[in-house]
Order: C-alpha cells, then structure tokens, then sequence
C-alpha cells in the first residue's frame, strides 16, 4: 500500500489556521477581543456593550432600528436632569441643601390678594444649605401639594426648577374653601447625582438568582441583565421574540437548559461612604416637609360670573385631575363614576381582562377578587406573591386574569416557565370589543440603566401597535409609576426620582396612541394619605373607578 503524506503548502495552511485560532482564544480568554455571539446562542463568553452611551458598561444592548434608536436618544435628552456643581471630595452636607434652612411663600394673587376658583396660585420656593446659605444651583427633586382635609380634596402642583437654588410650585385652584399647600423636598440636587452615578457604575446592585438542577445535581449562580465580565462562560437567556437580555453565569457542572427558577437574592451593601450615606437621611433632607415663610394656606372664593380660565405664564400643563369630598375627578377626559360591586359586575358583564405587570397591578387583580362576590378564582397553585392568577365569574361571564412581567422581577423563587414578557403575552392575544389590557410596569427598573426600561416598553408598544392593528376595538390601560415611602435603601434602589424619570419616559413613549393612561403618579401625590409602593385602599378604589369609567364611560354605574 503506497503511503499518503501531506505536501508542504497542506502543512503550511494547517500551521497559519491553528495560529489563528490560537490568538482568538488567547485574545478572548484577555477579554481583547469582543466575542459577539449569535442571537439565540446558549453559552457564551463574557462580553462588554458597545453602545455609544454605555461603551464602559456591563449591559449588554441588542442593536435598535434607526427610528428606535433616535427616539431612545431624543428620550433620555429630555428626561436629562439639571446638573448639580461638583463638590469637593469627601462631600461636605453642609454645602447641600437643608430643607430646615429652604422655605416657601405663596405669591400674591393678582386680583389684589383674593382667590377664587379657576385661578392659579403660585408659590415661590427658595432651597438654602446647611448652614442657612442661599442655593445657587439647582437640580433638587421637589414634590407639592394642594390639600384640604375636611373637605377630603386635593390636587398636584407643578413644580419648575429654575436652576439657581428657586423653584416655583403652580396650583390650579378647583374648590372653594381653605387649600394648605405643601412642599416636600424628596432629595438635594447633590442626592440626585449620587443616584444618577449609581445607575451608571452599579447596575447590578440588585441581584438574581436561579438554580440550576438535573437528577442530584443542584447549583445556583448569579444572574442579570447587566453581568460583570469573569471567566465563567454564561448561559444567554434573551427572549427571542423581543430581544430582551438576561444572563447567568454558567453552572460549572450542569448545562445551561438545567435552570429552573428565577429570584430575587438582594442587594449589594455599602454602595455609599459615610459622607454620601448623610445625603438621604430620613427626618433630615430625604422626603421631608419644607416650611412657608409666611401663611401656609389660602382661602378660595367661588368662581367669578364670566371669569376667564388664567393661564400660568410658568408652566404649560395643568393636573391630570383631583379630588374633592375623596373622589377622584380627571380632568380633560373621562369621566369618573363611583362604582360598587353590583354595578362592577354590570360593567365587567361579558369581558375578559387580562393584567400584566408587577405588584402595584396585582393590586387591581385581588380588588376585584375581593370585591366581586360572584368572581371566584381558580386555584393555579401558584405562588402567593408570584402569580399568575385566574379568576371566573361564570354567572356574568367575566374573566379576570394577572400575570407579573417578565425579568428584572423581584420576586420569591418562581418557575422559569412562568417568566413572560408583556409584548410576548400581547401578540399572543386576539383582542377584540370586550378584551380589556391593564399592564403597569416601572417598580423593578429603577436600579438599571435608563436605556434597559425604553427598550422594555419599545418592545411593548409595537405588541400594543399590532394588537390595536388587529383588534381595533381592544381597551387598552396603563397604570403609571407613584411616589412611595422612602429611607436610605430604597432610595438606592427604587427611588422616588427613579420612578419619576422613568413615569417620563413611559409617557413619551405612549404618547399619541389610543391608550388610556390611569395617572398613579397625581392620584397617589394629591391624596392626604401617606405615599405607600401600594397605595392604600381609598386610593386603589379611585384607581380601579377611574379604570371601570374608561371601560364603559356610557352606563357604569
């Protein structure tokens, strides 16, 4: 038999080839070399994002459309927060600002220091610092308020910065009577920064679990849309349909399709120093009451005969609604009917309503579960807190159904199969005439980069674009973000201004679509009752009255 050996240029093209893919693992393995990896592969190498505004970050970023992309960078300009002088390191607290030091005072009126319903009343508003010192600067996250508890009414004012250490709070005046104004300072514009930085440096300070088992093999690993390059490979979890990322590192004895769960594992600890911990301290500058430097009240008179609706030579918007004697009234829009089980029933006669999103919409869900006496819900097993729930009122043929968004969720451990994305649960949907959509959703984006949540409800809106294409007649609501109560940690976390910029963004993105917007945000900040994540029940029955109006504006009840 004649022996084959392999020529010189065979040789030759074997050693340059293996010389190649020597470097690319050694390049890889140095992290020189950016390993793209396909968009549905399962294990791949720690990668770093290349997008423009994130080239230093660990978040990984799927590609945008050019229409996307530009809407995402005309977004983030207008959701740009004022910026705050650097101070010099370590930050003093004196030279921010005090809410002790800062005052207001209620402008005069212009018809000769009265009042009367329809006009405006505008407050000055001057921030000082620890040591009684004028602010200079702006950028501080002010809150204010037109109350009167008698009378259980209440309004949101608008506040505009004006970049110099003032700010002016706007009112629309809508009752007669006493209005109290109040003014509450969330954070110092030196806070803000600190919490602008920590989005930017440490977006994986929330962090997720999952196990991974086969057989007796168990292993939990780190997970994340935002995973700090290591050695370990990582098990690519993004959602085909939408592109939405999600990451764990990779089990070292079990392959990637082994997980089973999804949790929330905590947060990191000591995010701060000593010096930026005292920018949010409870009682002293983190959500705390602003002082008037005169009366703190005005007295408003009945509406003129032939009296002109005054316009505000300082802000272009007026509230979205109030409430007067604890019943929320919108504004420019529906009209809000109170509702009781009976006529809830009526109204919910024949419809299927299907809710996504986190707790705040879950809320809604167990309203009507326990509200409804002939709405019983059918036991899916699932976990308390987790979802998803179900729920039947045979009799009148509703059906009730919620299910929580899909990853970043904060939830207790909870089946893989059970992470659904909105968008996907909407192009699953035939929609139609008696197909209400209720989905909200913020709450678990607000330690994440901005650019995370535009791609989340960009994902939606094209769900929402072809289900209102394919079933004009299908309602659609969202729930919007709200103030809640807040200390050092969930400040860092889910703060009230994380939930601010990201309600902004929520609007932009829905703006000029036939959806209907339940604005939380007003409804929770006008109302007397203390700021709660879930607000408490006087606020959640407006909300769901406001929903049902919308649901039959003609005969609710």
């Amino acid at each position: 038999m004649k022996a084959t050996f392999c020529t010189r240029r065979e040789i030759c093209a074997l050693f340059l080839f293996l010389t190649v893919f020597v470097l690319i693992s050694v390049l890889r393995h140095m992290d020189i070399l950016e390993f793209q990896p396909k968009f549905n592969s399962t294990i791949i190498m720690p990668r770093v994002s290349t997008h423009p505004n994130m080239i230093r970050s660990f978040c990984t970023f799927q590609p945008l459309s050019p229409e996307d992309a530009l809407e995402e960078r005309l977004i983030l300009d207008s959701t740009a927060w004022p910026e705050t002088p650097l101070l010099p390191a370590p930050i003093s607290l004196q030279q921010t600002s005090d809410p002790a030091h800062s005052n207001f005072t209620i402008l005069p009126g212009r018809k000769g220091g009265q009042w009367h319903v329809g006009d405006q009343l505008e407050v000055m508003i001057q921030t000082s610092d620890f040591q009684g010192r004028p602010k200079k600067s702006g950028g501080d996250f002010l809150l204010a308020s037109l109350h009167n508890r008698k009378l259980e009414a209440g309004v949101a004012g608008q506040v505009v910065d004006h970049l110099n250490g003032s700010y002016s709070a706007v009112f629309s005046l809508l009752w007669e009577g006493d209005t109290q104004v109040e003014v509450i300072l969330v954070h110092s514009g030196e806070a803000i920064s600190v919490l602008n930085r920590l989005n930017r440096e440490q977006p994986d300070r929330m962090y997720y679990k999952s196990l991974f088992r086969s057989g007796s093999l168990s292993e939990t690993t780190l997970c994340n849309a935002c995973l700090r390059p290591t050695q370990q490979p990582l098990c690519n979890y993004t959602d085909l349909r939408t592109g939405e990322p999600w990451f764990c590192y990779k089990p070292k004895s079990l392959s990637c399709d082994a997980r089973i769960n999804h949790f929330r594992a905590g947060s990191k600890a000591n995010l701060l120093n000593a010096n930026e911990n005292k920018l949010f301290q409870s009682g002293v500058n983190l959500k705390v009451y602003i002082r008037a430097s005169g009366p703190s009240s005005v007295s408003v008179l009945p509406q003129r005969e032939g009296q002109l609706k005054e316009k505000s030579s300082t802000v272009t918007s007026g509230p979205s609604g109030y409430y007067y004697q604890g019943v929320w009234r919108a504004l420019g829009g529906t009209t809000v009917r109170k509702f009781n089980a009976s006529t809830i029933s009526q109204c919910l006669k024949g419809k299927v309503v299907h809710m996504y999103g986190d707790s705040t919409i879950r809320q809604w869900f167990e309203f009507f579960d326990a509200t409804l006496p002939g709405l019983k819900e059918f036991d899916l097993h699932s976990l308390r807190r987790t979802g998803p729930y179900m729920s039947l009122d045979y009799a009148n043929n509703i059906f009730v159904t919620y299910r929580c968004h899909g990853p970043p969720i904060h939830y207790y451990p909870m089946s893989t199969r059970e992470l659904r994305y909105i968008a996907n649960e909407l192009d699953d949907l035939v929609g139609g005439p008696n197909t209400v959509v209720v989905f909200g959703i913020w709450a678990h984006f607000g330690s994440f980069p901005m650019e995370i949540y535009i791609r989340r409800l960009q994902s939606i809106r094209r769900a929402v674009v072809g289900l209102l294409d394919r079933a004009p007649g299908t309602l659609v609501v969202i729930r919007t973000a709200n103030p809640r109560y807040l200390d050092l940690f969930v400040s860092l976390i889910n703060s009230d201004w994380y939930s601010l910029q990201r309600d902004k963004v929520l609007r932009a993105i829905f703006k000029g679509l036939n959806v209907h917007l339940i604005d939380a945000w007003e409804m929770t900040l006008a109302h007397h009752l203390p700021h709660n994540i879930h607000p408490l029940p006087p606020i959640i029955r407006n909300m769901i009255n406001y929903l049902l109006s919308n649901i039959c504006p003609q005969n609710g009840g």
